[in-house]
């Protein structure tokens, strides 16, 4: 294939005599031939050669006869041969050159045309067109792409110029621009289309979309949203469900998206907006009717059973999540994705054995001997290792956990170090290994001198282990009057509160506050301001931060949980509480402290059935908990069990034992301890009077 690119260097040289290999082809001139002198123009038998061309073209395309391409060729020049100076001729060639593939001579002929004529505004339209079809064609990037890209934007620069009334030419500029990365050009020639011609919803569109990846989503909306609604498109309505996707809307963006369908009702593409914005507002059944239409209408869809799958998962019908994925797996049996939702899958069915298959053959697959991945693979890798160390945590296997979790440490990338290092610290926490926990933080450091989080890590380690004064100076030490000083503010804050310096605590959170821009940001705030609250029994104030986040964020699981068990434990608002955990619960169907909450619940709902499955399946997912054995003991000295319920309040006052300082709620253990030992009075005298 021929060099566009030096075509049109060639072009922009200072030699204004066209070497004779870069002519387009002519008639064959006979030897020794003398120049031919100057001759009158023959607009008759330029029209008629003319007339021929365009017949011989016009079966080039519509009989795809590509043998009349030398015969239009040949006619085109005759035209032009009678009437050199007819610009519209050359034109016509030159168009006829890029119909039959011969870019070069076209690039040839419109570069000649504009050395006559500069403001020749079909040569710089065909040269426009010639450079982005080979923008097109270069899709792997690179300096040859970029050069081809400079060509294409000089080009519309000067079409813009004379031809500045006509919106297409500054709509396509502005993405060319965008696509060169220069967004205030790119914005000024959307602006200008926009202001051309204000219902053009490819400008419209266009001039959002660039706003909102510039992340100013604002803008985005006040563009789409100045298009009057009887005018608005079914793509329209779409770009506005989108952009207030982004600014997590998501009401607004289902009401978007139901526009767009009702004015398009086989757009699928709008049809899974509304879906995703029904999933994102916790409408979980709603969405899941909308991915059953897609998948009706495109059974061959994988992506969209993945989706249907995840839905039936976050409802806790695992069957259901599997058959789904299965089915997507007989689509595109080579995706990794579907493979690892299908061990999560297991996981929590607790089918560890399979689950473990799965990932250990995913690492196996993916595996290379060099260790030369790419980023996207290490990324790949590192998923894979850190759930499957997660299902060994789950066992409590806990040394092959933290094997696992290690093996993400040398697999290149800070990221996968910082994860693999916090997996290990967490690992040996939960285990309750703390000296362990300890001595990895301090080595996380060591490897990572330059890592802020894990240097934040250690120092908490620190405080809950020992004297906590050095710690919180190192910490205090990393505030540099930044908008960076939130996460240090935070692990301030959960420092002090976990050695119950409440003030000192609240002043953290407050300054934490100020530097929070984002909602999901200062949604983090309040919930750890009422935890902080809740550990202080300031109950009231606790409750109102949690429900701060949950105006704003009301499928917030962690929240949602944290506020109907601190209710629930005190025995207030019950139904309330059942209907906060219950979400909570759909939404994350296998997390153990929200198992632990529900059964907690109904067991203060005296119902004890339910009570007892769900706190069952939360000692399943962490038998090393006290809270959960001290539940299951009340449970079970409730119904009248009372050896079940003195072995689970011993495993209680066990774990507390084994727990540390700043973890332990000391009264809790004060009660544990009480009932145990009354248990264990009684069911010795029991025993005595059996003799």
């Amino acid at each position: 294939m021929v060099s566009i690119l030096a075509v049109a260097a060639a072009a922009q040289s200072n030699s204004s005599q066209a070497t004779p290999e870069a002519k387009p082809a002519g008639p064959a001139a006979a030897p020794n031939a003398a120049p031919s002198s100057p001759h009158k123009v023959d607009r008759a038998a330029a029209y008629y050669h003319y007339a021929l061309a365009h017949m011989y073209e016009e079966q080039i395309t519509i009989y795809g006869r590509s043998e009349l391409a030398n015969k239009a060729l040949e006619e085109y020049r005759l035209a032009i041969e009678a009437d050199p100076s007819s610009e519209f001729l050359t034109s016509a060639l030159a168009e006829l050159y890029v119909k039959t593939g011969r870019i070069r001579d076209a690039v040839l002929e419109a570069q000649d045309i504009l050395k006559r004529d500069p403001n020749n505004l079909e040569a710089h339209k065909l040269l426009g067109r010639i450079y982005l079809r080979s923008l097109g064609d270069m899709a792997g990037g690179g300096t040859g792409s970029e050069n081809m890209l400079k060509l294409a934007i000089e080009q519309y620069e000067q079409i813009v110029k004379i031809e500045p009334d006509n919106v297409d030419d500054h709509l396509l500029l502005g993405r060319l621009y965008r696509l060169d990365n220069d967004l205030q050009k790119a914005e000024e020639e959307l602006k200008t289309a926009v202001k051309l011609d204000p219902g053009s919803e490819e400008a419209v569109t266009t001039l959002s979309l660039l706003y909102t990846d510039e992340g100013d989503t604002t803008k985005a909306l006040q563009v789409l949203s100045s298009v009057p609604d009887g005018t608005r498109s079914a793509k329209l309505y779409a770009a506005l469900g989108a952009t207030y996707e982004q600014r997590k809307e998501y009401k607004s963006a289902i009401d978007a998206y139901k526009h767009a369908i009702e004015l398009d009702r086989d757009n699928l593409d709008s049809i899974r907006g509304l879906a995703e914005n029904l999933l994102n507002d916790g409408q979980i059944d709603a969405a899941l009717q909308q991915y059953k239409v897609i998948a009706d209408a495109n059974p061959e869809d994988a992506q969209t059973y993945l989706r249907i799958s995840e839905i039936y998962r976050r409802q806790g019908k695992l069957d259901e999540a599997l058959g789904n994925l299965k089915k997507a797996q007989a689509m595109v049996p080579d995706a990794l994705e579907i493979p690892y939702n299908i061990a999560v899958i297991y996981e929590a069915q607790a089918r560890y054995d399979d689950a473990e298959k799965i990932l250990q053959d995913l690492l196996k697959k993916t595996e290379k001997p060099d260790n030369s991945y790419t980023q996207a693979e290490r990324t790949n890798r590192g998923i894979f290792i850190e759930r499957l160390g997660m299902v060994y945590r789950d066992q409590e296997n806990y040394q092959s956990a933290v094997d696992t979790f290690r093996q993400m440490i040398p697999l290149g990338g800070d990221d996968n170090a910082r994860t693999g290092y916090q997996d290990v610290i967490d690992t040996y926490r939960e285990a309750k290994q703390w000296t362990q926990a300890t001595a990895m933080a301090k080595e996380a450091v060591e490897k990572l001198p330059n890592d802020r989080e894990l240097r934040m890590v250690l120092d908490a380690q620190l405080a809950d282990t020992g004297d906590p004064e050095k710690p919180l100076a190192d910490v205090k030490s990393m505030l540099k009057g930044t908008s960076e000083d939130r996460d240090v503010y935070l692990r301030l804050a959960i420092m002090y509160t976990r050695l119950k310096r409440w003030d000192e605590a609240e002043d953290a959170l407050n300054q934490a506050e100020k530097l929070s821009v984002k909602a999901e940001d200062k949604e983090y705030v309040y919930f750890l301001r009422g935890s902080t609250y809740e550990r202080e029994k300031k109950y009231d104030a606790a409750e109102a931060e949690f429900k701060k986040i949950l105006a704003a964020n009301p499928q917030s699981a962690a929240t949602l949980n944290y506020l109907g068990y601190m209710n629930a434990d005190r025995g207030v608002e019950l139904e309330e509480s059942l209907t906060y955990i219950k979400t909570a619960v759909s939404l994350d169907p296998t997390n153990g402290a929200y198992l632990d909450s529900l059964g907690w619940v109904y067991f203060k709902l005296g119902n004890y059935d339910l009570a007892e499955e769900n706190l069952s399946k939360a000692s399943l997912r962490m038998g090393s908990d006290p809270t959960v054995q001290d539940h299951l003991g009340d449970l079970y000295q409730k119904t009248g069990r009372l050896k079940l319920a003195a072995a689970h309040w011993e495993r209680a006052v066990e774990e507390w034992n084994k727990t540390i300082g700043p973890e332990v709620d000391t009264d809790l253990l004060v009660a544990a301890q009480k009932k145990l030992d009354a248990a264990k009075v009684r069911l010795a005298k029991e025993d005595a009077e059996k003799r």
